[in-house]
């Protein structure tokens, strides 16, 4: 029989998540991708004095949110209206039979206008936002969106503003 060994909670998170797919979230981690959602330039001696631990716990439990897929990068976010000729728009995506997320995220890669996509339960079935040069740019990436042959129909709206409890 092999021995028992003590397990810190770091341990224990991760082969949890390897176990089941998903990781469980106390409150400090909670907190920590919250001021991280505030902020992704926070530096960790700023996130463990905001969340009353040292630098190594915090530093720890940022590794496995990295690790687990919870955090899957940092970036910045851009003011498409500030940007020359730049706009934003969100399309809605309807699908014939099943959405496979492969098919979706197959196309969001492979067009660099696509930052963002989410399916949904209900109609839509998914939104695409899409940040495009100018309005023939757009046209351009809808015309690809609805190329795909089980795209049964979109609507694009243009975003005026935006407002993110994020920044």
């Amino acid at each position: 029989m092999e021995p028992v060994l003590p397990m810190n909670s770091h341990i224990v998170a991760l082969r949890r998540y390897l176990l089941h797919g998903h990781t469980m979230l106390d409150e400090i981690d909670r907190d920590i991708l919250r001021l991280l959602r505030e902020d992704g330039r926070r530096t960790v001696r700023d996130i463990a004095h905001q969340v009353g631990l040292t630098v190594a716990p915090v530093k720890r439990r940022i590794d496995r949110l990295e690790q687990t897929g919870v955090i899957n990068g940092y970036t910045a976010r851009v003011d498409s209206a500030k940007v020359d000729g730049e706009l934003e728009a969100v399309v809605e995506l309807r699908v014939a039979g099943n959405l496979e997320l492969e098919m979706i995220l197959a196309f969001a890669e492979s067009v660099p206008e696509v930052t963002e996509v989410l399916t949904l339960a209900g109609d839509p079935d998914a939104i695409a936002r899409i940040r495009a040069a100018n309005i023939h740019d757009l046209q351009r990436v809808v015309n690809l969106l609805r190329t795909n042959g089980r795209v049964t129909g979109t609507k694009t709206l243009v975003v005026l503003n935006s407002w993110s409890r994020l920044g």
